[in-house]
């Protein structure tokens, strides 16, 4: 097993698939910590309660469970908590382990070192979140930071994939266009997901495709101010430590939001899937594009209809992960050339 992670150009490019690979899992766990309420399984941060493990602190969440039954600290939640931490660390360390192969080769480190400072702010993040009480702003930040920790990854696996057998070349125009306008709506969509998932408005509209007995709005006004006061506590109208709970009508509004935008988001993925049916070397990553589209819709939909199913909400999740990632290798792909600079083999259309 050592064998295959040498530090050379070969052992680097499976390090950094490795990393890609960990990177998703870790934006998966991290949406099943989310998801089952475990983010104050262990309320202080690095340790629990101070404690390397929750075996240690068991006297802790002992007293903490018996105060409150269900939580938001109990053994399970905690050793979630702790898992997802010692995972996001053990990914922290072969990112430097990342960047000190890549010094050994002599390798281009720019991308290597913004990768590295990016998961230490990306852990400040995790830290904030947990001392914080899970500030709904920062959890959101916290999920987006860690599909650009894997958006850095791919950039660079992808990179190192040109180095050793020769990429297609691909159109600045239309292409181009389509893509960055796909990138752009689905990371503004990304954030609007988080923000539904953190303040917990999935199921403010608990119908499909209207929103609440029948109704495509709600009878009284949606409150979209107060929806999008950025920062605030979790459940709370304002910053004010004597706020008031967030209205219903304001979660409407978050939840509105976030599916109006997915429309967005569909015809510019749909736009970029139809300038990529051009190119025959590109039929892989369209048909990817399709399925991770279309899974999307299923599971958004199932979080509506099925209240929220916790296997369908880490899906929606890795789905928008996945989404980046092929949107990404694109992106790599995608140069300033003319179509008519392009070689013959990589022109034609997809059946």
């Amino acid at each position: 097993m050592i064998a295959l992670f040498k530090p050379t150009p070969a052992g680097l490019r499976r390090l950094t698939l490795l990393l890609v690979f960990l990177t998703f899992d870790l934006i998966l766990f991290g949406a099943f910590t989310r998801l089952t309420d475990s983010g104050l399984g262990c309320p202080d941060w690095p340790g629990c309660y101070a404690n390397a493990t929750p075996i240690s602190a068991a006297l802790h969440i002992d007293a903490a469970q018996s105060l409150m039954p269900t939580g938001p600290v109990t053994h399970t939640k905690a050793w979630i908590e702790m898992l997802h931490r010692y995972f996001a660390g053990t990914v922290g360390a072969l990112i430097v382990l990342r960047l000190m192969w890549s010094v050994q080769l002599k390798q281009k480190l720019a991308l290597p070192i913004v990768t590295l400072l990016w998961v230490c702010l990306q852990g400040a993040f995790g830290a904030f979140t947990v001392t914080m009480k899970l500030f709904p702003l920062i959890v959101a930040l916290h999920l987006l930071g860690g599909i650009v920790l894997l958006t850095l990854l791919v950039a660079q696996s992808e990179s190192q994939n040109g180095e050793t057998k020769t990429p297609p070349v691909l159109p600045a125009r239309p292409y181009g266009t389509w893509l960055v306008a796909g990138l752009i709506v689905v990371w503004m969509q990304i954030f609007l997901g988080a923000w539904v998932s953190t303040n917990y408005a999935v199921l403010a509209c608990n119908e499909f495709p209207t929103c609440l007995n029948g109704a495509w709005l709600p009878a009284s006004s949606s409150d979209w101010g107060a929806g999008f006061t950025l920062w605030r506590g979790l459940g709370q109208a304002t910053a004010s430590l004597a706020s008031e709970p967030i209205s219903f009508s304001a979660l409407t509004a978050i939840h509105l939001t976030h599916r109006i935008f997915a429309v967005i988001v569909l015809v510019a993925i749909t736009g970029l899937i139809l300038q990529l049916k051009k190119y025959l070397a590109l039929r892989k990553l369209k048909i990817w594009l399709m399925i991770i589209v279309t899974l999307q819709i299923m599971t958004g939909i199932s979080n509506v209809v099925l209240g929220w199913p916790l296997l369908a909400a880490v899906m929606h999740t890795g789905g928008a992960a996945a989404l980046i990632l092929v949107l990404t290798k694109l992106w790599v792909l995608s140069c300033p050339c003319e179509v008519g600079e392009m070689s013959q083999s990589d022109k034609g259309v997809a059946s």
